[in-house]
């Protein structure tokens, strides 16, 4: 029997699937690494730690479903987009990757704004305007800050095409990865010529570009010897996490929306157009599917919040968690459902790392604003969720606004295995959430895609469709769907009131 592999290259670890050809599950693997931040507001990894995690996990799979690596017939990959690897000519790492949620290149988007000409000129070039996240302003800023290391970079990959690399010596990329470097042109699926002029970036250092379902490359001797698989192996393109995980959830058709709550939130929409935002507060990429595309909202820090709320305050439900032998989560949402719908008039601002949809704002900063003497933890834990849904529907009106239909709300992430939570978002949204048989997101989308990729389905809705269906639905309750639209305003006026003050804050810090 012929099995898949999809591997998904995360920020905490990378995690690898083996799927059979009817797109059942067999074995999952996960392997961690470490971020570094060497100042405040700096995030990077070691891509050689990428590498060694997908060696480890796609033996680790293998052996855990006693599956031969020679019976693999494809495998896809997936990963966390935007991050930059610098390589030599000899494909010799030059530094470490800096990531996704690195805030360091506020001067270097201001650079490429005005080299294009104005942030609507930007937008009519590559679809989007420019964040800190994203690789073009981590190119410019190693070329400033760096020369040394520019000047000897031959090709700037982004974290899955630097495995992909590892695994078949090519350089490529695929196109929903790529939509998120800010160098790609979204509409012609190719990169912007005249963008790469105007930034004066050689496009010799950017890797071919293919359809997510197109075989990129097969696997060399050396890495088939190092993971156990089989020379040859076909390698697809892949997707960036988002779109595959999208595609690991069925969001390959009009009308039907995914929310996924991670340590980020994503509000992720199919378009059968390009469809953007003229005020660019949502990304317009390329899609996993051909041939289309998908507008998307993302919160920074929306299941991250609840995770640092985990990790500051509430040491002794983790410690109560690992005598019970439960998710520590279970304890903490079990204490916010204690509070009621608004948590007593206690709202909070998940903008720990800076804020993305809708505000693009780097100096945003969490609070707990309405905080008296008669809250307590409860509310304080639904506070933190609260917050962090109503920055998920703020990626929501927008996405509506552009004309968008939404028929079907697609939970996923932690967000979606808490009943609490789903309930919450379904409150929150004004309308019902869905959940899907397969929770695996990234890497089960990239396996579907080399599934496509070798054959064995003939497109990628064709593999959804045959592989994925809805499992559970929670709909709303209308009171609470009542108190959240009256209170939903206000937490949308709390930034627009500190907006200014969180720069001050940071420039004096």
């Amino acid at each position: 029997m012929a099995f898949l592999l999809g591997i998904d290259i995360g920020t905490s670890g990378t995690k690898t699937l083996l799927v059979d050809r009817r797109g059942r599950i067999l074995a999952s693997a996960t392997v961690e690494y470490p971020s570094y931040a060497p100042r405040p507001a700096w995030s990077e990894q070691a891509p050689e730690d990428w590498w060694r995690a997908a060696v480890r996990s796609i033996r680790l799979a293998l052996r855990k479903a006693r599956v031969r690596g020679a019976q693999v017939t494809g495998l896809g990959l997936s990963g966390q987009m935007h991050g930059s690897v610098f390589l030599d000519k000899s494909g010799k790492v030059l530094r470490r990757a800096i990531l996704w949620n690195d805030q360091r290149t506020g001067a270097e988007c201001d650079e490429i704004t005005a080299a294009a000409g104005g942030r609507e000129r930007l937008i009519g070039l590559v679809s989007n305007p420019a964040l800190t996240g994203f690789t073009a302003p981590k190119i410019l800023w190693v070329r400033k800050h760096e020369p040394h290391i520019y000047e000897k970079a031959a090709k700037v990959l982004l974290p899955k095409d630097y495995v992909r690399h590892r695994l078949t010596g090519e350089f490529a990329t695929e196109v929903s990865d790529a939509s998120g470097t800010l160098l790609l042109d979204v509409r012609r699926r190719a990169w912007s010529k005249e963008l790469l002029d105007l930034l004066e970036i050689d496009d010799a250092l950017l890797p071919a570009v293919y359809e997510s379902p197109e075989v990129s490359g097969r696997l060399t001797a050396s890495a088939a010897e190092a993971t156990g698989l089989a020379p040859g192996t076909p390698v697809v393109g892949g997707g960036g996490d988002q779109a595959a995980g999208a595609v690991g959830n069925g969001i390959v058709r009009r009308g039907v929306i995914s929310a996924t709550l991670g340590t980020s939130g994503v509000v992720f929409a199919h378009a059968d157009a390009v469809q953007t935002d003229p005020e660019g507060r949502v990304h317009t990429f390329c899609h996993a599917v051909p041939g289309k595309w998908h507008v998307m909202g993302v919160v920074l820090a929306a299941g991250g919040s609840l995770q640092w709320f985990r990790n500051t305050l509430c040491q002794d439900l983790v410690a109560e968690a690992k005598k019970k032998k439960v998710d520590p989560y279970e304890l903490i949402t079990a204490l916010a459902a204690k509070a009621p719908p608004g948590a007593h008039g206690l709202y909070f601002l998940p903008y720990l790392t800076g804020e993305r949809t809708p505000h693009a704002d780097p100096y945003a900063r969490a609070a707990w604003i309405g905080l008296s003497n008669m809250h307590g933890r409860a509310e304080m834990a639904r506070a933190v969720m609260e917050g962090a849904t109503y920055a998920m529907r703020d990626c929501l009106e927008i996405i509506k606004g552009m004309g968008v239909p939404i028929t079907e709300i697609r939970a996923s992430g932690g967000g979606a295995r808490s009943k609490f939570w789903r309930s919450l978002q379904a409150d929150v949204y004004g309308q019902a959430v869905s959940t899907v048989s397969s929770q695996e997101g990234p890497a089960y989308g990239v396996a579907l895609l080399a599934g496509v990729g070798t054959g064995v389905w003939a497109s990628v809705p064709e593999a959804c469709h045959a592989t994925i269906k809805t499992v559970s639905q929670t709909r709303p309750a209308a009171r609470n769907v009542q108190r959240y639209d009256a209170l939903y305003p206000e937490y949308g006026q709390l930034y627009r009131s500190l907006k200014a003050d969180f720069r001050r804050i940071a420039q004096l810090h």
